[in-house]
């Protein structure tokens, strides 16, 4: 178990996902439980929700378009809710600001997608020092194809997240390990 301060970051688990065309609702349910667990763990515990939604000017990812919620049925409650335009959720959010002055030195990465929005958001988070516990169960993404055609599933292209952030930029685990690591919460 860690001293530092832990905070669970939600990434991008929003409605805005159904709207693209590269949608596709296979593995989803599983994922939606998975990362249920985790931000229910990270509750009971007393420790921090932080939810993150990607916005853009135009599009599913706009907030007049009504699809910047939570992804149905996830039930969320969050401490702080930040909206970000870049991959990193770190990039011009006032999130750093946030855990700073919380004084949260761990997060927990978890939401959509598993290779893009939380990976670099992992990855900026070490470089600015903080550990990082990548829950790659709690990660969602879907099918990608390559400039050779090549059609990656969604378990392959987390693999390839794993592969190349364990050790170097976060800890790996499941939903299990990350609730683990937490402290219990002091009854008053």
């Amino acid at each position: 178990m860690s001293d530092l301060k832990t905070a669970l970051i939600v990434i991008d688990v929003q409605e805005s996902f159904r709207h693209r065309p590269y949608f596709t609702p296979v593995g989803l349910d599983a994922y939606l439980e998975r990362q249920q667990a985790l931000i229910d763990g990270a509750k009971a515990a007393g420790i921090p929700i932080i939810q993150i939604f990607h916005v853009e000017d135009q599009g599913p990812f706009a907030l007049a378009s009504g699809h910047v919620v939570p992804l149905a049925p996830l039930a969320i409650a969050p401490d702080a809710v930040f909206h970000k335009r870049r991959h990193s959720a770190l990039v011009g959010t006032g999130l750093d600001v946030w855990l700073t002055s919380h004084g949260i030195g761990r997060l927990i990465v978890s939401g959509i997608r598993t290779e893009q929005c939380c990976e670099t958001t992992t990855r900026h988070a070490s470089d600015l020092g903080y550990k990082v516990d990548f829950c790659t169960e709690a990660t969602h993404s879907f099918p990608m194809t390559d400039a050779a055609g090549r059609v990656w599933s969604p378990a392959e292209i987390a693999a390839r997240t794993e592969l190349v952030l364990a050790g170097r930029f976060a800890r790996i685990v499941t939903v299990a390990e990350a609730l683990g690591s937490l402290p219990a919460r002091i009854a008053a």
